[in-house]
């Protein structure tokens, strides 16, 4: 069985969670809210196919931990998709290196913010040389005369489409005219 890896997926990305289900993946999720977490089981339906992963992914030694535990027991990550704020700077990079141990290839769905430079982005990420790296960034909506942020089904939506077509960047929303953000 295939087996993805989400950072985020019990929140904005749990429609993705849910798809990936849906496509016959393992999930494993990386998680903080124990609620959130229980009504996605529930939602999914497929409680045996989904491994929930409490930890703060800024503890670096539980995070490498739990994401070893959940290759040894689960199988090889092919997938991985993450949402990962700034505060936590080697998060990735730990992900990474676990994903990396016994895979010959494996994907990574990078979500980033709305004011990133993703360029800065890649350049900072050494993505591991098995690893096929993709950035997913999130913008706004402008309807009329106002704007708005992306809704939890957008970016999961967009994230979803990103997966299916392997666009290097893709853009959720626009960031074109930065002033009229939210």
């Amino acid at each position: 069985m295939k087996h993805a890896l989400i950072v985020g997926g019990t929140g904005m990305l749990s429609g993705v969670s849910l798809w990936l289900l849906d496509q016959g993946y393992h999930v494993s999720i990386i998680a903080r809210n124990s609620e959130r977490m229980k009504d996605l089981i529930e939602q999914a339906d497929l409680d045996s196919r989904i491994t929930p992963l409490f930890v703060d992914y800024g503890n670096y030694d539980e995070l490498q931990k739990k994401v070893n535990a959940t290759i040894n027991e689960n199988g090889a990550i092919d997938i991985v998709v993450a949402w990962i704020h700034s505060t936590a700077p080697y998060a990735l990079k730990i992900i990474a290196k676990e994903v990396s141990v016994g895979k010959s290839e494996w994907e990574l769905f990078h979500i980033l913010g709305s004011s990133s430079d993703l360029k800065r982005i890649k350049r900072s990420f050494t993505r591991p040389a098995d690893c096929s790296y993709y950035q997913v960034q999130l913008g706004f909506v402008i309807e009329g005369s106002r704007s708005r942020w992306l809704t939890h089904k957008e970016i999961s939506d967009g994230v979803i489409e990103a997966i299916n077509k392997r666009t290097k960047i893709l853009t959720i929303g626009q960031i074109d005219s930065w002033e009229k953000r939210p």
